[in-house]
């Protein structure tokens, strides 16, 4: 299934097509637009030849951030994320061969495996996995079992609450809308 995230059709194109691109992209996607995150592939693809996990994890650090910084920047915090990044890549690489998608099909895991393998990762807290697990229930064909309660309600039919339910222009406005009222009833939450 194709996935349209970012609005920009080469970058989507390669997360529709690169399971690692899409791993990145959901590590990214914190304090950036979620179009900003999951573009952020493609330009290191772009940047440096390559996306594959060892060509990144071999990259030297230093020059990775500053190819993070390049204008438009990859992401708002360009160290640490390059630094994630990295790290994330060199996992995938050492403890999958350098294939994401094992992650998800390795051993035909249920939903519970699917989601403690991927809170193992660099930068997957409980949240960003249970987002992802829905990411790859919903959008890309993942028949793992219990995936939808693994995935909590994000998992939910109909739920407009992350990136794996915006499938098209009107679907990314509700999940941006969902996302507002969360903040307002957090902030609102916190000032009584």
């Amino acid at each position: 299934m194709e996935l349209h995230i970012t609005g920009d059709p080469a970058a989507d194109k390669l997360l529709s097509e690169d399971d690692f691109a899409l791993l990145t992209g959901m590590l990214l996607d914190q304090q950036v637009t979620m179009e900003s995150a999951f573009a952020g592939p493609e330009k290191i693809r772009t940047r440096i030849g390559s996306l594959k996990p060892g060509a990144i994890a071999a990259h030297d650090p230093a020059a990775f951030v500053e190819m993070f910084k390049e204008r438009p920047a990859v992401h708002r915090f360009p160290g640490s994320m390059a630094a994630r990044v990295q790290a994330l890549a060199e996992a995938v690489q050492n403890e999958w061969d350098g294939d994401a998608a094992a992650i998800w099909t390795q051993g035909s895991p249920d939903g519970a495996e699917v989601l403690r393998r991927l809170k193992a990762l660099p930068g997957f807290g409980e949240q960003k996995a249970k987002i992802f697990l829905a990411l790859l229930g919903k959008q890309r064909g993942l028949e793992a079992p219990g995936w939808r309660e693994a995935a909590g309600h994000y998992g939910e039919d109909g739920a407009f609450l992350s990136v794996a339910d915006i499938v098209d222009p009107e679907s990314l406005v509700k999940v941006r809308a969902s996302k507002q009222a969360a903040k307002a009833a957090a902030k609102a939450g916190k000032e009584r």
